[in-house]
């Protein structure tokens, strides 16, 4: 039982979200945290067209939806011609979600020993 005239312990601060880099910093803008990982790890290595105008039925679309496919194909400028990998990043934020360095090495199809590098801070 808590004593009601002892203030309670004050939490502990989570961990902030891993800061995007530069090659993902404009979808990270336009996707945001919730939608980026599952776009990279659906698109990361292949070439995206983006359509001005989207329909409503590609995959793209089928992930992020209508506006934001929209809101992409307005930075393509910006963006390359490739989607990136961003495996030292994703890998980052996979452990940040709170999943073990196995189960990251498996979605990023890459060895454990990498990951653990990565995460580490090397980036060899």
């Amino acid at each position: 039982m808590t004593d009601p005239a002892k203030p309670a312990p004050s939490p502990v601060p989570a961990r902030a979200f891993p800061q995007p880099t530069a090659q993902v910093e404009v979808y990270f803008a336009v996707l945001g945290p919730e939608l980026i990982v599952p776009f990279l790890l659906a698109f990361g290595g292949a070439e995206l067209p983006l359509a001005r105008n989207p329909q409503g039925h590609g995959r793209l679309e089928a992930l992020v939806g209508t506006d934001r496919a929209r809101a992409l194909a307005t930075h393509a400028a910006h963006l390359q011609r490739r989607v990136p990998l961003a495996k030292v990043w994703l890998a980052r934020v996979l452990h940040w979600q709170g999943q073990s360095k196995a189960e990251i090495a498996r979605q990023l199809r890459t060895s454990d020993v990498s990951v653990r590098k990565w995460l580490k801070g090397e980036t060899g």
